[in-house]
């Protein structure tokens, strides 16, 4: 019997540290606007608090998101309720490090699930 190889995710594009600070933080703006979007349309209640490059979102019924990014690395980190993801820059998108899924997808599916209803992020408009 044959075992399944796990999906890999690609390697990372080379970012200088200024690149990264730039796409990096351009994530996090994004996904505070998204937020103080359904807080204006009262979509959905969640309270984000931002220290340099860990956002942290605390959602109804009290469960937790944390992103940092992680400059040495040029990595995002996400963490859950149901785990914790590293991602790396791809070609424009941010892919996790262990199976390749893409990082806003990943971050819909678990606030979707914390949150008890559907929530959709979006990466940034690219400029």
């Amino acid at each position: 019997m044959t075992q399944a190889t796990p999906p890999v995710a690609p390697p990372a594009t080379p970012l200088t540290d200024a690149e990264f600070h730039r796409l990096s933080h351009a994530v996090l703006a994004a996904i505070e606007a998204t937020i103080d979007r359904w807080l204006d349309e009262d979509v959905i209640d969640i309270d984000s608090q931002r220290t340099g490059g860990l956002l942290e979102l605390s959602l109804p019924g009290g469960s937790k998101i944390i992103l940092n990014t992680q400059p040495p690395l040029h990595e995002l980190w996400l963490a859950a309720k149901a785990g914790g993801h590293h991602y790396r820059h791809v070609n424009g998108q941010w892919l996790d490090t262990r199976d390749g899924s893409e990082f806003f997808a990943a971050l819909s599916q678990h606030a979707s699930a914390q949150a008890g209803k559907p929530l959709s992020f979006a990466p940034p408009a690219t400029t």
